[in-house]
């Protein structure tokens, strides 16, 4: 499988390279983040199945729409090796460019999602603390399966590995258990408790998804905190908080404001109690933010992961979001380092 990030015209051929002789499956990750880009190292990779799991406002500093950003995503099937299949999102406004794109080749279509004429279609999900429960049906039969992270996303990208595995011809069972051992790796949505004082059982819980940003993912990371329960009593504040540290997306292009601002619209919003902004474009946010919403807006994650101790209590649930470029990764280093041992401790009894 690709190794981290690996998925540009260094990465793809890294993997391949790097694959043994011997191996019976690889799971190669191609990416993008201008026109063009694709479709060579789809040709070079020459998959059996592609899986596109999603289509969202990211890399749109080199696209003029998502509709285009759907087309180039499209162009990993004209890599596909001859009886190739294409594993395509069934819900998505640009799910008709997709197909469209499969048909012009000849290449055999699966859909998953939430659609009522998706081939494998999730009819609910139950998100917990530390895990998803996700219910799906396939030709009339019943799917049950879980995965070890909390997140609608989660739930279905894991519909989507479900139904690559069938298209495969493996055994959906096996590949249902396997994939309930997954968890999110870190940057990506992982959730670790931090313990501050281990004799008085103080803590916080931190949501790492500091690797990237778009409006789509800030959204789903987002119903995560909002869905997520801190804990009272505990701490200085008699309530435990949901807070949210969002930092700067990146390659939005010419419109990168408004959709910053637009965040503000959120549904989910309502439901966090103090929201930190990084960096200049998530001013926009900032500004448009309920006053008894608004933290702190800084320019740069440095500024911000300086007061790590000023930001969390015992028994807050906080989340630390952004594209990886704005470096919000260094709140997420602070706020660990507040973990007995590492530091004083933060708040809470002492």
């Amino acid at each position: 499988a690709s190794h981290d990030s690996y998925n540009n015209h260094w990465g793809v051929p890294l993997t391949l390279a790097r694959m043994p002789k011997d191996c019976d499956f690889a799971v190669i990750e191609i990416g993008m983040n201008h026109p063009g880009e694709i479709a060579p190292l789809a040709r070079l990779a020459r998959p059996h199945v592609a899986l596109i799991t999603t289509i969202a406002a990211a890399h749109l500093a080199a696209f003029d729409s998502v509709e285009a950003i759907a087309r180039e995503k499209a162009e990993i099937l004209a890599g596909l090796e001859p009886g190739g299949i294409a594993v395509l999102p069934a819900d998505l406004p640009e799910t008709a460019v997709l197909v469209a794109r499969a048909q012009a080749l000849g290449v055999a279509v699966r859909r998953f999602g939430s659609a009522a004429d998706a081939d494998f279609r999730l009819t609910d999900v139950q998100l917990s603390a530390g895990a998803s429960v996700g219910r799906a049906s396939h030709r009339g039969e019943a799917r049950l399966y879980k995965v070890m992270a909390a997140g609608r996303h989660f739930a279905m990208n894991a519909l989507a590995t479900l139904a690559v595995a069938e298209v495969l011809g493996l055994d959906p069972t096996i590949a249902a258990l396997d994939i309930g051992r997954w968890r999110a790796p870190a940057g990506r949505g992982n959730r670790e408790r931090i313990q501050l004082d281990p004799v008085e059982d103080l803590f916080f819980d931190l949501i790492d998804d500091a690797f990237n940003a778009n409006p789509a993912s800030i959204a789903a990371s987002l119903e995560v905190l909002a869905l997520s329960q801190p804990t009272d009593g505990i701490g200085r504040v008699a309530s435990g908080r949901r807070i949210a540290v969002l930092g700067d997306m990146l390659e939005l292009g010419a419109g990168e404001m408004a959709l910053h601002a637009a965040l503000a619209d959120l549904p989910t919003l309502t439901a966090i109690t103090t929201i930190h902004c990084v960096g200049p474009r998530m001013r926009a946010l900032y500004d448009r933010l309920p006053r008894r919403q608004r933290g702190d807006w800084v320019a740069t994650a440095p500024e911000l992961a300086a007061r790590a101790h000023h930001l969390v209590d015992a028994g807050d649930i906080v989340l630390v979001k952004g594209s990886k470029g704005i470096k919000v990764s260094l709140v997420v280093d602070a706020l660990r380092k507040l973990r007995h041992g590492d530091r004083a401790v933060a708040g809470g009894k002492e």
